[in-house]
């Protein structure tokens, strides 16, 4: 029988304290490799990415990926499914997803290259800024708004809603919230920008996209994957724990997004798109 992985694991450790010892049990994060396969009505078959990541909405982490990379979107979408091909071995089975496509597999430059993420970083070799304008506009500038007092909000709220964490410790998160810091979808992964590709595939699957009044948390920095994710999905705004890579600045103040870092308590600072913070003179 094959035993479908879950989001912990548990192990026997020895702890230490002082000079004394005891075996307990702790939850460990798990990680696990997830491979994204396409499939075409006319039977094509490709593999296009090989990622690390936290078992659970691994359909959504798929469909967030294909939808940040310009591979595939939400209605180019006509199913998911754990893969059971002859060539897969049963133990890998819930670690391998087909998405069955409307239409051919795109013949894109992104598929000349074998994706192989991690769950410390994104896609190796990501498009650069000026490559990534041939495929996303700039955000609009729409009528998001956000006070002081839902930023300073958002750390704590996307943090209660860490059910994983708590056990383990060792996940990252990202959470959708509306304009009024209302919590939408959060999702964890041992990778920063899985549990971004999560969210999206959540947004694309029911068929939310664009999320153009909407501010995505996340738990970490914000690396220019994030930015780059952010983007493909419309969110005008994003707001991290930690510190923005210069890359991730750079691609906020190019296509209009707002960015905001270090948001800890009541302090942040704003990198990028200081026009939607509400502040009163």
């Amino acid at each position: 029988m094959t035993v479908r992985p879950g989001p912990s694991t548990r192990v026997r450790v020895r702890r230490l304290s002082g000079h004394s010892a005891r075996d307990r049990r702790d939850d460990l994060a798990t990680e696990e490799p997830l491979e994204i396969r396409l499939a075409a009505p006319d039977g094509s078959r490709r593999t296009v990415a090989i990622t690390m990541r936290t078992p659970g909405h691994d359909f959504e982490l798929a469909a967030g990926f294909l939808h940040g990379e310009g591979l595939a979107a939400g209605d180019g979408i006509a199913a998911i499914a754990y893969c059971t091909d002859a060539d897969l071995p049963p133990e890998a089975r819930y670690n391998t997803v087909t998405v069955h496509l409307n239409g051919p597999i795109p013949e894109l430059p992104a598929l000349d290259r074998h994706f192989v993420t991690s769950s410390a970083c994104g896609v190796c070799g990501s498009a650069g800024l000026d490559a990534l304008r041939h495929r996303c506009a700039p955000v609009p500038g729409g009528t998001l708004k956000l006070t002081p007092e839902v930023l300073y909000a958002l750390p704590e709220a996307l943090r209660e809603a860490q059910g994983v964490f708590g056990k383990t410790g060792g996940l990252h998160a990202a959470g959708l919230f509306t304009a009024d810091g209302t919590p939408l979808a959060v999702r964890e992964d041992v990778g920063r920008h899985n549990a971004v590709d999560k969210l999206v595939g959540w947004a694309a699957l029911n068929r939310r996209l664009p999320l153009a009044e909407h501010v995505l948390m996340v738990s970490g920095r914000a690396s220019y994957e994030i930015m780059q994710k952010a983007l493909a999905a419309g969110v005008p705004a994003v707001c991290a724990v930690s510190a923005p890579s210069s890359l991730a600045v750079d691609l906020a103040r190019s296509f209009g997004m707002t960015l905001v870092g270090f948001l800890r308590g009541e302090r942040c600072n704003v990198y990028a798109g200081e026009e939607r913070i509400l502040i009163m003179e």
